[in-house]
């Protein structure tokens, strides 16, 4: 993206408050317009339950963007959207990428060091660390504060609402110590073997589980210590990040259909057994030696987690560097507050962006701070751009929250190809889902590629 020149910037910033993913990205995009840019970031003044350190764009539940597939995949598509428009997120993912198979997984630590780093070097970018707990009255700003708003802002945001805060649990998965998983009883393999090199095909981790083994597993599971919600609380769970032990609770079976699905998979140490269920960790860290457990997110309390985990093949000793935990997730009704330009429409000065707008994950929250932070630095700017196509990736989940869900029944959302528009024409060869999601993913690259022209 060409930055317009130092005479062409208008007299104003634009304030960015949150410089998590999609704070960050909205800054990244702005700035290259020749916008100048404030983040406001309160860490590490004012701390969290998850973060734990004031870089920006930390992450904190998954080292994952999930599938890379721009072709068969809606968020590899959302992937291939943000490099088109020289996304900061995606472009450093890809500097600190890590092996996960078909998956987008990078080296925590590294990834939002270098996000920091670049964003700091641009001579039109300022970051302030203290907190906002207002809505001003007047100037141009983005909050992009995320699911952990703080109380102070989130009562400011309820008051000009209007509406009661919705909320839902989110939970975050534990890490373990690499050289304290017994490796004579776990090996290293992707599902099916995936990837193009050994190191791909050898990207996750396996312990293997018996019958018994897993029933006893979902015992302790169902009778482990857990966290209780405060009394007028509603634990209103996103599905995409369900903690394990509700997931038992929904049916003994569902975790050996879910994230402890035994497919694609042979045990080296037993080739000729079957193992009945199996726990994936994946690399945490470009040193391989950190390793976070997959989908298993969890609201158990500490004592109860590290008696139960320990019951797993191969982490009976395992070491914790970080162990599971729950928090509050705060989002916006969108669909009734925002604009299709992502402002409030009580305030239009003011934006949303990330996942307090409702949409689900760290891709979708950055590819909401992109689209705000390009469309907040065109108004400035008196630039006038059409609407984000509507079968583009940022199309479909930018219609979705601002207007295409149902209010009443609003939730947050990942990207999805349910979301986009049927395409004309897919008759005879072309009726397979595998056909139609090509079809969708080459639509919306075309549709994006001619939206980003705008900006030249």
């Amino acid at each position: 993206m060409r930055a317009l020149p130092y005479v062409l910037r208008m007299d104003k910033k634009l304030h960015i408050v949150g410089g998590g993913m999609a704070g960050a990205e909205a800054a990244w995009q702005a700035a290259k317009m020749g916008v100048d840019v404030v983040i406001h970031e309160m860490r590490p003044r004012v701390e969290t339950f998850a973060h734990q350190t004031g870089n920006l764009a930390e992450m904190v539940c998954s080292n994952s963007f999930r599938s890379d597939d721009d072709e068969q995949n809606a968020v590899g598509l959302l992937h291939w959207e943000m490099r088109a428009a020289g996304g900061i997120i995606m472009h450093t993912a890809a500097e600190h990428r890590l092996p996960a198979g078909g998956a987008l997984a990078v080296d925590r630590d590294p990834f939002a060091e270098t996000v920091t780093a670049k964003l700091k070097a641009l001579p039109n970018v300022t970051v302030s660390y203290e907190e906002i707990t207002n809505l001003p009255d007047s100037g141009n700003w983005i909050f992009a504060t995320g699911p952990l708003t703080s109380p102070a802002l989130g009562e400011a945001i309820q008051a000009e609402t209007g509406a009661e805060r919705l909320a839902f649990f989110d939970a975050i998965a534990p890490i373990v110590y690499a050289d304290s998983i017994d490796m004579s009883k776990a090996w290293m393999q992707s599902r099916y073997d995936k990837g193009e090199t050994e190191e791909e095909r050898t990207a996750y981790l396996n312990c293997p589980m018996t019958k018994d083994q897993y029933e006893a597993f979902i015992d302790a599971l169902l009778a482990a210590d857990k966290t209780e919600f405060h009394a007028g609380e509603t634990a209103g769970y996103f599905d995409g990040c369900l903690p394990i032990e509700v997931m038992a609770e929904r049916g003994r079976e569902t975790l050996r259909h879910g994230p402890m699905k035994p497919v694609g998979l042979t045990n080296p140490h037993k080739p000729d057994e079957k193992a009945w269920a199996v726990v994936q960790l994946r690399r945490d860290n470009a040193l391989g030696t950190l390793f976070n457990i997959v989908g298993f997110q969890t609201k158990m309390k500490y004592g109860a987690q590290s008696d139960v985990f320990r019951m797993i093949p191969g982490l009976e000793n395992a070491q914790f560097a970080r162990l599971g935990g729950i928090h509050r997730n705060t989002f916006l009704n969108s669909p009734t507050l925002l604009d299709n330009q992502m402002r409030l429409k009580s305030k239009p000065h003011l934006r949303f962006a990330g996942q307090v707008t409702g949409v689900e994950g760290y891709v979708e929250s950055a590819a909401m701070g992109l689209l705000a932070g390009r469309m907040a630095a065109a108004e400035m700017l008196g630039k006038k751009i059409p609407e984000v196509p509507q079968d583009s990736a940022m199309g479909a989940l930018i219609h979705h929250i601002t207007g295409g869900a149902e209010a009443k029944t609003f939730q947050p959302m990942n990207v999805n190809f349910g979301l986009f528009r049927p395409v004309d024409g897919l008759k005879g060869g072309r009726r397979g889902r595998k056909d139609r999601y090509k079809a969708y993913t080459d639509r919306a690259k075309a549709e994006w590629t001619t939206w980003l022209s705008h900006f030249d």
